[in-house]
């Protein structure tokens, strides 16, 4: 390196340090933020050109902004979900896709461990393999999020990922599209992931998650295998529970049971037996001991780190099973929960009880159903964590 080169390096590093000084984290004036962005990308090494031309066009989408604001809750039933979600249609597109993708899921399975109907379900849920994949300018998205003061902390460095993406010559900041809050592709992950997971499946040099689904499916399963996926082995599995009586109180997730003691219990499998007795298992009713009942092993705690909706990952992960060969799942007749204004004052009773069940905001999630399982049993209730009309009178 010669003087000359190292003194235009140190100069350029010493503006772009005070360029990021000067610069808001996030709000104030676009334009100067833009900058702060730029120069600290110029900071972790990407070239001043790569850095101008991925930022010099981005703009506030305020379209962006309202789907933030108004982003709805995840009000339907695991039964109306997983109806809507897991259709005929999508099985039999799924089914052609593992046949058509063989080759690359064969490859997935055997670098990463994750079977083809686990990455086949994320593909259909996410995007219908590809057909739907979001129409938003994912620069702006991001530049418009991270500029907003609501969570910097998490499209900031999604926004860097993304110049650095452009640096790799695998987003156009012009052309590139994808989810209001910035998710590429035909499996809908943020620039950041993309990075550190991506995959070149198809061996074209670059990693195009839209264009690609060799692209995209390697990634998923690398991905996948990052959130800690256990090669070999269950995520979830139908089950029947015996009539009369039976401890509905360890339902739930992080019981601490295994699968020996709940086939002692007289739990039987529906779509056959995993064979591994001290597996951990923890045994799920999402629409209440009436309705489908399944066992779900470490692999379900992926699902729960790719959305922390209960009812999405419990759709995902059936979605899952059925592309394996599973039955469709007995949907029982639960009993109708509470609608939204109950929900709610069922939370703050709950609440006045001493129970954590984070925001009152009439969703079922897992401090509300492990607040009313803990009440199910002391005013001894089937405690199976579906709360209903009665319960809620009793309360």
């Amino acid at each position: 390196m010669t003087p000359k080169f190292t003194l235009a390096l140190a100069l350029s590093s010493m503006l772009a340090t005070s360029a990021m000084a000067q610069a808001p984290a996030c709000g104030g004036n676009f334009a100067q933020f833009l900058e702060g962005v730029k120069a600290e990308a110029i900071a972790r090494g990407i070239s001043p050109d790569v850095a101008q031309h991925a930022l010099r066009r981005a703009t506030i989408d305020n379209k962006v902004l309202s789907r933030d604001r108004a982003q709805g809750v995840f009000r339907q039933t695991f039964l109306e979900f997983s109806r809507r979600s897991v259709s005929a249609n999508r099985l039999q597109v799924g089914a052609k896709k593992m046949k058509q993708y063989a080759n690359t899921f064969a490859r997935a399975e055997a670098e990463y461990g994750v079977p083809a109907a686990v990455i086949t379900a994320f593909w259909g849920l996410e995007t219908d393999f590809g057909a739907v994949q979001g129409d938003f300018n994912t620069m702006n998205a991001l530049a418009t999020l991270a500029h907003d003061c609501r969570r910097p902390e998490l499209f900031r460095p999604q926004l860097l990922a993304a110049v650095e993406m452009v640096g790799h010559g695998d987003l156009d900041p012009s052309t590139t599209t994808g989810a209001w809050a910035g998710e590429i592709g035909q499996v809908q992950m943020l620039p950041r992931d993309i990075i550190e997971h991506g995959v070149d499946g198809d061996g074209d040099g670059h990693v195009n998650l839209k264009t690609s689904s060799e692209d995209a499916i390697m990634t998923a399963a690398k991905f996948i295998k990052a959130l800690g996926w256990r090669a070999g082995e269950p995520w979830l599995a139908e089950v029947s529970v015996p009539s009369g009586s039976f401890p509905y109180e360890k339902s739930g997730l992080g019981q601490g049971m295994k699968l020996g003691d709940w086939t002692a219990l007289g739990v039987t499998f529906r779509n056959g037996a995993p064979t591994t007795a001290d597996l951990p298992a923890d045994l799920l009713f999402p629409q209440g001991r009436n309705g489908p009942a399944f066992l779900v092993f470490p692999n379900f705690s992926i699902y729960l780190e790719w959305n922390q909706s209960f009812i999405y990952t419990n759709s995902a992960a059936y979605f899952a099973t059925r592309l394996a060969g599973a039955k469709p799942y007995d949907a029982g007749n639960p009993g109708d929960g509470l609608d939204d204004a109950n929900m709610k004052r069922l939370q703050e009773k709950l609440a006045a009880l001493g129970h954590d069940v984070g925001k009152i905001d009439g969703i079922l999630g897992g401090g509300t159903r492990a607040a009313v399982r803990a009440e199910q049993l002391r005013l001894g209730l089937p405690a199976d964590g579906w709360p209903d009309q009665a319960l809620l009178s009793r309360l």
